[in-house]
């Protein structure tokens, strides 16, 4: 379980084949990898991975196909990805509660300055609107942000600039591809009132 709060920017320094996906060393930038053992999970751009080795300041995760078909953005050697190591149940929740398992994956429409912040809007796909909701919780490759506005099979965020010193999104581009992970709660919200509305479906 993540918060959405990224704690440092890596990069993937070497990408390397496997059988049934890929092997990912990673730099870790100013994530302190002390208390960091393998079997340990961090969220990389809002994908949850398990550490398999850690050696000389970095980490490795190995990907599996299913994940990489979808997911965005761990696949390119040289790439800059927001890390958050697993939450303890003292931590501060300073997001939102993030499970690390993409729902979709999204395409950026808008990125513009809008005073000292960024407007940010994300065309999301169809199945994914159901769950998004003005001033409601969405994780952008790992960030946890606030919906502003809905149109259409688009949503807004604001991007503030501490928000775009720490992360990776001020690298984000029209026509960038994010992963999204909706709030969990309206996936509850969704199968209790389905539950409600048909009896039979429970248990």
């Amino acid at each position: 379980m993540f918060t959405g709060i990224v704690q440092a920017v890596g990069e993937l320094k070497h990408v390397a084949s496997q059988e049934g996906g890929l092997r990912l060393n990673i730099a870790p930038g100013m994530l302190d990898l002390r208390d960091v053992n393998t079997g340990d999970s961090i969220a990389i751009n809002g994908v949850c991975l398990t550490v398999t080795t850690l050696v000389d300041g970095m980490f490795s995760v190995d990907v599996s196909r299913e994940t990489l078909s979808c997911t965005e953005g761990l696949d390119k050697r040289g790439g800059r990805v927001n890390l958050e190591k697993a939450m303890r149940l003292s931590d501060r929740l300073g997001g939102h509660l993030v499970s690390g398992h993409v729902d979709g994956i999204g395409a950026v429409v808008t990125f513009k300055p809008d005073g000292e912040s960024y407007l940010l809007a994300i065309k999301a796909p169809v199945s994914l609107l159901r769950y998004i909701a003005k001033k409601g919780s969405i994780t952008v490759n790992g960030v946890s942000l606030t919906v502003n506005a809905i149109t259409g099979d688009e949503f807004e965020v604001n991007l503030i600039p501490h928000t775009l010193a720490v992360t990776t999104l001020s690298a984000l581009e029209v026509g960038a591809k994010v992963n999204l992970e909706v709030d969990m709660l309206a996936r509850y919200v969704e199968r209790l009132m389905g539950d409600r509305l048909n009896p039979q479906s429970a248990g």
